[in-house]
């Protein structure tokens, strides 16, 4: 198997998956589509619903109802990143080597793009039910999954905390905290509902949580890293950011061969989680590598 090879024809499926699911640009409020537009196509890893689909073909699912879920877990992902770059957040100008949305959109444009996001994500993943209509309890257990992982008891409750601690110094218990719900969250959410989705037991979607929340948090903090070590060229974003807002990190905390050490013990954990239920793990075993040591 060519990884990069496999890996560029899942990007190329999730990129027209993602065309497909938009909103046609109509109507009076055509600006918030063409924002919308802006920002979820403006590249990327598309983690979230790679993890999600490869998760689902792991537990043998077929067809297209992954499709609607792998645009809405996008959608999210691109909504918060559009708020995190506002000026009331982080004040950032790029984002993937380009301008960020309220920059080329401005504020309010900006802000409301996100909500749109956000909003339309379940609008598009209730889309599955007229895909799937014999499958509504996997669809709704689904639904329960992503709205539970994006909310205050996950990627919105771990942002909140970041936030309001920020300058502060933070405690190891408080920074895990943050990153297993700001971060971990929706990857757990991709690929718990990939799993469910293909029919996955209650138990293998626990196991799959497991493993999503330890490449999580070995992501996050290969995120720290990258920020000390990089350059805004190769990141497409600022980096010395974090220094910058003058927040704990990894980085911070157990310094940076330290937090290299908890990245390939992360990984390594999740890794021998997945063997359990895939011997050779596959694709998703490389993919999961290649997110935790990439550099950008």
């Amino acid at each position: 198997m060519n990884f990069k090879d496999e890996y560029q024809k899942r990007i190329k499926y999730i990129e027209s998956v993602l065309t497909k699911y938009l909103p046609k640009q109509e109507g009076y409020q055509k600006i918030i589509m063409e924002a919308m537009e802006y920002s979820l196509m403006a590249g990327g890893k598309r983690l979230r619903p790679m993890l999600m689909l490869e998760t689902f073909h792991l537990f043998g699912g077929e067809g297209e109802i992954i499709e609607p879920f792998m645009a809405a877990i996008e959608m999210i992902h691109t909504y918060s990143l559009v708020h995190d770059d506002l000026p009331a957040m982080d004040n950032d100008e790029y984002r993937r080597g380009r301008k960020t949305t309220h920059v080329v959109y401005g504020e309010d444009m900006g802000i409301l793009a996100g909500d749109a996001l956000l909003n339309y994500a379940f609008e598009t993943a209730c889309r599955a039910f007229d895909i799937a209509p014999d499958n509504s309890r996997r669809i709704g257990e689904a639904l329960k999954i992503l709205s539970g992982k994006a909310g205050i008891y996950g990627m919105i409750g771990g942002q909140v905390v970041d936030v309001k601690e920020s300058g502060h110094s933070l405690t190891g218990d408080m920074l895990d905290f943050i990153y297993r719900l700001k971060t971990s969250a929706l990857i757990e959410s991709s690929m718990m509902i990939g799993a469910a989705l293909a029919g996955a037991e209650p138990e293998e979607i626990s196991r799959m949580e497991k493993i999503a929340r330890g490449i999580g948090l070995a992501f996050q903090i290969q995120d720290d890293i990258l920020d000390v070590t990089s350059t805004t060229e190769v990141l497409g974003k600022p980096v010395h950011s974090d220094e910058k807002n003058e927040k704990t990190t990894y980085v911070t905390w157990k310094g940076l061969e330290g937090a290299r050490e908890e990245v390939s013990r992360m990984t390594d954990e999740a890794v021998c989680e997945l063997h359990v239920i895939r011997e050779d793990g596959g694709f998703l075993q490389e993919l999961l590598k290649s997110l935790v040591y990439r550099e950008k």
